[in-house]
């Protein structure tokens, strides 16, 4: 028989603890709700603690410890709504909350789309993601994992000579959901991450970049010294950056940053920018956004992934249809009131999207470059110049020039420029090298076609 050491047991202890307490808040709130007279109600409770402990040139900068609880209670008479939240879990204070909620709601005008989502798409099997792996690293060895990776990048070439601290971050969290209809939902999820960004100084250039990792389980991440490395090359790699003239040309949108061009893409037809018609994909439904060959769908049950749950925040089942098959948008992104508001049904995304993928081909991120042959390896994107109702795109970036599939010299200081609407059209390939350390998983995206502005 396995021995539980003392620090699992603790773990173990604290999470039934945390479940205990939010599931008692949750019975009174309901119960509140119900002794009030509404005629729906819903509640979400959620305790969570975390660490984080950053080292810059070798000396403890921060320790920071967070502890934090929260309760949110939604009211409904009818269609009217109010809602009311509180950090305290007594009775006497959620009880309070639950009066608050009430007292707003019977003021509230009437809307015919507020309520409760439908009983019949709420979730009712709860399988394990594999999300929760507690393991309380000591201070020493937090300490140590982060001198050992900012030595790694300050090591890695003489040029890098500051740095802006190496990170070793964990967080534990426990939610649990109910609702009038019944419904009870728990989530236990941990997450730890290491990460580094160092500066580097050259000819009077001076240029900054990171890297990082995370995971549900320490186990998981990167090696310490393997993320300050990779800062340290990262950053290297850009000293000595230029400009280019403006020009148009493919453009080549590495792994951590391409999937920013499908976040644009899920806003776009998420409900609220279509319920208010400010969606430049509005009325798209069945329309060819991508080439033919993207795939594009959720993974809601990927274990120990970052973007995984069983239900969304209203208990809805979570679905891992397709979004774009063939090119094709088969399905909106969809709360129960947006979808109210449009008349569709629910997609359980209420909260978001979870594990977003889009299907990748064959080529790593060299063969991608190779594919590129000449035009801008973009690395970095800077600032939010998207309108979202006409899909116009600008963007600053830097990253690396490439002519005839090798990259040539590093670029600074240019703007991307086009429409998301034909972007999308225009993509060429998709590399292998999927980023996983988001809730959107994709590989490097080749564009072609897209004004670069610089000189």
């Amino acid at each position: 028989m396995n021995e539980v050491s003392s620090k699992d047991r603790d773990s173990v202890d604290i999470k039934r603890a945390d479940s205990v307490a939010l599931n008692d808040a949750v019975d009174v709130a309901l119960g509140t709700a119900k002794e009030q007279g509404a005629s729906a109600s819903e509640v979400a409770a959620s305790a969570s603690q975390g660490l984080s402990l950053t080292v810059r040139k070798g000396d403890v900068e921060t320790v920071e410890h967070t502890r934090d609880r929260g309760l949110a209670m939604t009211i409904y008479f009818g269609n009217r709504i109010g809602s009311a939240s509180t950090s305290d879990y007594s009775p006497a204070s959620v009880r309070q909350t639950v009066e608050a909620a009430c007292s707003i709601a019977r003021f509230t005008e009437e809307d015919p789309c507020h309520g409760l989502a439908n009983p019949e798409s709420l979730a009712t099997e709860f399988p394990d993601l594999d999300l929760y792996h507690p393991w309380e690293l000591s201070m020493d060895d937090r300490i140590e994992l982060s001198r050992r990776c900012e030595r790694a990048a300050l090591d890695y070439d003489p040029r890098i000579e500051n740095s802006e601290g190496a990170v070793i971050d964990s967080h534990h969290g426990c939610e649990v959901y109910g609702n009038s209809h019944g419904f009870r939902g728990e989530s236990q999820k941990t997450r730890y991450g290491i990460s580094c960004s160092v500066i580097g100084k050259s000819n009077g250039n001076m240029q900054r970049d990171y890297w990082y990792t995370v995971g549900r389980r320490f186990e998981d991440l990167e090696d310490a010294s393997e993320v300050g490395e990779m800062a340290g090359a990262r950053t290297a790699r850009r000293l000595n950056a230029r400009k280019i003239k403006t020009c148009q040309s493919p453009v080549l949108f590495e792994a951590p940053v391409a999937s920013s061009l499908l976040s644009h893409f899920i806003g776009a037809i998420s409900g609220g920018s279509l319920y208010r018609r400010a969606s430049f994909l509005l009325d798209h439904l069945g329309e060819s956004i991508f080439p033919d060959f993207v795939r594009i769908y959720e993974q809601p049950l990927l274990p120990r992934a970052l973007g995984s749950a069983v239900f969304d925040s209203e208990g809805v089942v979570t679905d891992s249809s397709d979004i774009i098959s063939n090119g094709v948008l088969q399905r909106y992104i969809l709360g129960s009131y947006s979808a109210c508001r449009l008349g569709l049904v629910t997609t359980g995304n209420a909260g978001g999207v979870h594990n977003l993928t889009i299907d990748s081909g064959q080529d790593d991120l060299a063969a991608m470059i190779t594919r590129l042959d000449r035009g801008l390896l973009v690395t970095e994107l800077i600032g939010f110049g998207v309108n979202s109702v006409t899909g116009d795109y600008s963007r600053g970036a830097a990253g690396f020039w490439v002519e005839d599939g090798e990259i040539q010299f590093p670029v600074e200081e240019v703007t991307i420029a086009g429409n998301l609407k034909k972007m999308f059209q225009s993509i060429t390939a998709i590399g292998s090298d999927v980023d996983k350390k988001s809730n959107i998983r994709s590989g490097s995206i080749l564009v072609d076609g897209l004004t670069i502005a610089g000189q």
